[in-house]
């Protein structure tokens, strides 16, 4: 039991790690009243040119929280 609780560990300290940098790729969203006026990314041509990326980090974020998620309610019950 001990080595599948050190293995868990390892596993979440990666997946923790692989969270953190995925967040921090991520553009941040224009806010504020200058945002507005501009229009900021929220036009066509702006989601057209950042559309791919910040989709595919959103869905890792998502898949990366799950996987940090399994692992930390699993070592939990160990």
């Amino acid at each position: 039991m001990e080595v599948l609780e050190i293995i868990l560990t390892v596993l979440e300290a990666i997946a923790s790690l692989a969270l953190i940098i995925v967040v921090l790729m991520q553009s941040g969203k224009k806010a504020g009243l200058s945002g507005a006026i501009a229009g900021g990314s929220e036009t066509y041509m702006g989601k057209a040119k950042n559309g791919n990326l910040d989709q595919i980090l959103a869905n890792s974020t998502k898949w990366i929280a799950l996987v940090w998620i399994v692992l930390t309610l699993s070592l939990s019950l160990i």
